[in-house]
């Protein structure tokens, strides 16, 4: 059963065929994911009256911490863990088929960005290679591979090294995507003033304490006269997806067409929101198929019409409301 609906997930061709295959893997989880049953349970549903998108619930995030949500029993090809201040307060997302991540993040890759083989591709993740079990990493060392590009690698803090690379790679016209951690990328763009013209700036979040945080449209425009770029991109994924969004510039993300973004009424957690509505942001990730592919996030951003959504910022913890109906 696993082993088909996973084959489906990255075939979805249209919203039907989308929402058909959501209402299986839901009920595929609800049978075989204990954590993900008793918290359906917990709010009235199961596989017998869950017959839309709109009454599928959302397993809080803060789950991942604190229980193993899975769904087989197979043993996990690889544990990936979010970073945090002690051992305790981490995410652990066990992923038992890593091909399943593998065909994700490839496919929604080229999706947005072309084939990876004509990329040289550098990636600037200190805070992210000084830990172990990071997905993003996983992610961005087998593009690396995949790019076959001699000069295609990782920098930790070497920023003097990697603007000499990149001015290589600029005189020479080579497509470039620098992927980088957004305080490190800031110290790069403060440090050396560059005029990139063959080159994509792709940022995915986080000061991870090193700097303060600034508002997406503030760090963009740091980043853009830095480095001499129009667009700033900007990737959206965390430990306990297996997809990513993808943003080419404005803050505005696009989903894979096997996963979707929803908002939650910020009062009422149980609640969809209509588009263009600030609140929680609820994502459906197909690609979690051996986890949990319904999970609310402490996101806050606005959903669209086209499937398109913006982040905002976070809720602070006082703000999470409902999220923790139940302990298990």
């Amino acid at each position: 059963m696993q082993q088909r609906l996973s084959q489906r997930v990255f075939s979805i061709a249209s919203t039907k065929e989308f929402e058909a295959l959501a209402l299986e893997v839901f009920s595929y989880q609800f049978e075989n994911n204990s954590v993900y049953q008793t918290y359906c349970k917990h709010l009235g549903k199961s596989s017998n009256n869950v017959d839309s998108l709109a009454a599928i619930p959302f397993l809080p995030i803060q789950f991942f911490k604190s229980h193993k949500v899975v769904s087989n029993t197979k043993l996990p090809q690889v544990i990936f863990e979010s970073s945090g201040t002690t051992k305790t307060h981490t995410s652990k997302h066990y992923v038992t088929d890593l091909e399943v991540y593998q065909k994700s993040f490839i496919q929604a890759f080229e999706l947005f960005y072309g084939p990876i083989d004509s990329y040289c591709i550098l990636a600037l993740l200190p805070s992210y290679l000084e830990r172990d079990g990071s997905s993003l990493v996983y992610m961005v060392n087998d593009l690396v591979k995949r790019s076959k590009h001699p000069s295609s690698g990782f920098y930790l803090y070497d920023l003097g090294q990697l603007k000499q690379k990149l001015h290589e790679l600029e005189t020479s016209e080579t497509k470039t995507l620098l992927i980088g951690v957004s305080f490190a990328l800031l110290d790069l763009a403060e440090d050396f003033q560059m005029n990139l013209k063959h080159t994509t700036i792709m940022e995915t979040g986080g000061m991870k304490g090193r700097r303060k945080e600034l508002i997406r449209a503030e760090l963009h425009q740091i980043l853009r006269k830095g480095l001499g770029v129009e667009n700033i991109h900007s990737e959206y994924g965390m430990t306990e997806l297996l997809s990513q969004a993808y943003s080419k510039g404005n803050g505005v993300f696009n989903c894979p067409p096997w996963m979707k973004i929803v908002t939650r009424d910020t009062e009422d957690p149980l609640t969809l929101q209509s588009f263009g509505k600030t609140g929680g942001l609820n994502i459906i990730d197909l690609a979690n198929i051996n986890s949990c592919s319904f999970i609310a996030t402490q996101d806050l951003g606005k959903c669209y019409s086209d499937g398109s959504f913006e982040v905002i910022g976070r809720f602070d913890h006082s703000d999470v409301r409902g999220c923790n109906l139940m302990a298990l």
